[in-house]
């Protein structure tokens, strides 16, 4: 047995473990996930992420360096506190795997952390490509996400989320031509900091974070998708998820032909969730100003794709109506 199937079985308390399948290496070579069976405990099929932050690396998009570095360590400490905290008040309508045990490495090199393995729970089947059905499972998971946490001041977690916050993104700020959308950023980003409503937000919510169930959903779409990959998590308008996750599965004329009836199922079921767990809420309000913050939030993630990699598939015709739409609101 090695040094690292020692350690695991002595947090675990696991008479034995045996490791399978690696399921992908961390972004940028921070480690991996792998399958492991443990002996001895419950639940016994676990994922094991290892996290490794001994050095500084480079990612395939040339990004890197101390303040990269700095972000990735901080995003692994969050997702240690999210599933540590918070992950026990997410219910079946928003699912997330349950956690087993986090450790940090007495080298201070990185941290385990060991969850229960969703393929064996049910959640096995991951898509590239989705119905109208896969698309408003995920959109419901959003909503009873976002419900569960609103207000939530979000301690230990990332003061504001998503991994392109402005906040963390000025060397790819830097990088960005000059125009209008770069002239704004602040503005814009400021727009979405400033909304009265303001909750828990995944961070990553693309369609590959989500795992699909063989079950059927319910009627409204819950219950049928488990999601994963907590590093961004923060406080945030809920919009910036719903326009991050659209943008992951359909293209610039899907989402322009579905724009209304994506965002009227998700505030039907944002609702709907408020009023299962009796939270009192001005609704009418609320979706008054994340609607009008929509555009907001694609325009915000436009400007990090502009500085990152300009050539982006993401920065389509859509993205640029949207853009522009908020850019002329502002002044621009």
């Amino acid at each position: 047995m090695n040094d690292l199937s020692q350690l695991i079985c002595q947090i675990t308390g696991a008479q034995s473990l045996e490791f399978g399948e690696r399921i992908q290496t961390l972004w940028s070579g921070y480690g991996v996930i792998q399958r492991a069976a443990l002996k001895g405990v419950q639940p016994e099929a676990v994922v094991v992420k290892h996290v490794d932050i001994s050095k500084v690396r480079s990612n395939r998009r040339g990004w890197g360096g101390d303040v990269s570095h700095q972000r990735k360590v901080r995003s692994y400490q969050v997702e240690k506190e999210f599933y540590e905290s918070y992950a026990n008040q997410c219910n079946d309508a928003c699912r997330v795997p349950k956690l087993v045990v986090a450790h940090e490495k007495e080298d201070h090199g990185g941290w385990l952390i060991i969850l229960e393995d969703l393929d064996a729970a049910g959640f096995d089947q991951r898509k590239q490509s989705v119905s109208k059905n896969d698309i408003h499972s995920c959109l419901a998971w959003l909503a009873n996400f976002h419900a569960t946490f609103m207000n939530c001041d979000g301690h230990g977690l990332w003061p504001i989320g998503t991994y392109w916050h402005l906040a963390t993104r000025q060397e790819e700020l830097i990088a960005m031509s000059p125009s209008p959308l770069k002239q704004a950023a602040s503005q814009i980003d400021d727009r979405l900091n400033q909304s009265k409503y303001q909750t828990l937000v995944h961070g990553d919510a693309k369609l590959a974070n989500f795992c699909f169930g063989k079950r059927g959903a319910t009627q409204k779409g819950v219950g049928n998708v488990s999601a994963v990959d907590f590093q961004y998590v923060g406080r945030g308008c809920g919009m910036k998820d719903v326009a991050y996750f659209i943008s992951s599965c359909l293209d610039d004329e899907q989402t322009g032909a579905q724009q209304d009836s994506l965002l009227n199922y998700y505030f039907a079921t944002l609702q709907e969730s408020f009023s299962s767990r009796q939270i009192a809420i001005d609704f009418d309000d609320l979706e008054s100003q994340w609607r009008e913050l929509y555009p907001f939030a694609w325009a915000d993630f436009c400007r990090f794709l502009s500085g990152w990699s300009p050539g982006h598939w993401k920065l389509n015709q859509y993205n640029d109506r949207i853009t522009n739409s908020v850019l002329k609101s502002l002044g621009y």
